[in-house]
């Protein structure tokens, strides 16, 4: 059985050529609301799984073995991990990318990539919930990490392949919405339900399995024809992961933007915790952590489905991602000066305004400035770098950096800088508005 062509929901064995502009050819036939629902449904169970051991389930495993008695210490062990993790994302994303743009499945190009890194990503997790040293710990993160990675890239791979470009603001935004939702539905369930170190992480591994595969049934995914498949090689592959900020200078600009935003805003996210405890000397931290979070998704969930869609309305992307970059500094600049728990809550509304409009657009205005359309998956896999690896490693540098200034205010300096660093790169981009 042949799967459909993702441009015309026809037979893509009727004939080569067609199957081949399918594959290639920019979308123009809107996406429907049962797509972007299950498109949504999907992410909602990755974020949940990516995000909830990255706030409460791997900082609780690392302190339990540990054991160390300075804060900090937990915080660079935590940081040491993510990153190694970080690194191997480095890898994965780009790899994926490439190697899914050139697939000839019968299931299309995405599509088993998207299944497979999904069942990685869910065996990592589950694994990951036995682990008792901290060798086992960073190894299996590495994995479940790697899984993420597979299934992502050739997740978001298909916002180029069947969504217009007059929709991706709005559908980018239901790839946002559920971080929000996904984080705090899983720190609920894990405190809640899923109680313990291995219910955890098994909990987190089942949903987001059981989320991912009604989007697998229900999408076409166009067939890449034999004849057009591009020989890979290792060359090819190491060649390919440069892409001339010189040739290409607003993809270098967004992604250069991409990078400093999520450095920010990890900065300012990542350690919330941690500044709860120890920077506030807050008694009910992780009950806090949940008001925090839940303030911060309502205003994510707002600011990616209005503002993204309010972007496609107005053919405009860089004011959009400018004014997002800003107000995640401005939230980081009023944690740094009024270090109060109120303070956190309204500065966590600005903050989800900030980020939730950046990740819809951003991703919108990252589709636009890709360099080669038969290699979307690829490049887009080295956009989705300036993502996961920030929240890899900026534990660790936030933790260096709380230890050598001697508290949380010049994280916070620190996130600001990023983020406004990140609003002057955007404004760069010249090709799209």
């Amino acid at each position: 059985m042949t799967a459909p062509d993702a441009g015309t929901g026809t037979d893509a064995s009727t004939t080569t050529d067609t199957a081949t502009v399918g594959v290639f050819a920019e979308p123009t036939r809107r996406v429907t609301g049962g797509w972007i629902a299950a498109f949504a449904t999907a992410w909602l169970g990755i974020w949940m799984a990516q995000l909830t051991p990255v706030q409460l389930l791997l900082p609780r495993q690392i302190e339990e073995q540990l054991q160390a008695g300075y804060w900090v210490d937990n915080v660079v062990a935590f940081g040491i991990v993510s990153g190694i993790a970080g690194v191997c994302a480095i890898v994965a994303y780009p790899l994926t990318g490439a190697l899914s743009d050139r697939t000839t499945s019968r299931f299309g190009r995405r599509r088993p990539w998207i299944a497979g890194g999904a069942v990685l990503f869910a065996v990592g997790l589950a694994l990951l919930g036995l682990q008792s040293t901290m060798v086992g710990i960073g190894v299996f993160w590495s994995v479940s990490l790697i899984g993420f990675c597979v299934l992502t890239a050739a997740l978001t791979a298909m916002i180029s392949d069947r969504v217009p470009v007059d929709q991706r603001g709005y559908v980018s935004g239901w790839l946002s919405a559920p971080q929000a939702i996904g984080t705090i539905l899983g720190l609920v369930l894990v405190m809640t339900l899923f109680t313990g170190q291995f219910f955890g992480y098994l909990g987190v591994a089942v949903l987001l399995l059981a989320l991912v595969v009604p989007f697998l049934l229900v999408t076409p995914d166009a067939v890449l024809s034999r004849k057009d498949h591009e020989r890979l090689t290792a060359k090819h592959i190491v060649e390919s992961l440069w892409i001339s900020p010189r040739e290409h200078p607003d993809f270098g600009w967004t992604l250069l933007s991409r990078v400093l935003v999520n450095f920010g805003n990890a900065f300012g996210t990542t350690l919330l915790l941690y500044f709860l405890m120890f920077g506030l000397n807050d008694a009910n931290a992780e009950d806090d952590l949940i008001v925090l979070t839940l303030v911060y998704m309502v205003f994510v969930i707002v600011a990616a489905l209005g503002l993204g869609k309010l972007s496609d309305r107005l053919g405009r992307r860089k004011a959009f991602v400018f004014l997002a970059s800003t107000l995640q500094a401005v939230a980081a600049v009023m944690l740094a000066v009024f270090p109060d728990l109120t303070v956190a809550m309204v500065a966590a509304g600005i903050l989800g305004l900030g980020y939730g409009c950046f990740l819809s657009v951003d991703q919108a205005l990252a589709t636009q400035v890709l360099p080669d359309p038969a290699a979307r998956g690829k490049d887009l896999g080295i956009m989705n770098i300036a993502t996961a690896v920030p929240q890899a490693i900026a534990p660790l540098i936030g933790a260096l950096v709380v230890a050598m200034l001697g508290g949380f205010q010049g994280l916070f300096i620190t996130a600001a800088v990023f983020a406004f660093a990140g609003a002057l790169a955007v404004s760069r981009v010249q090709a799209v508005r």
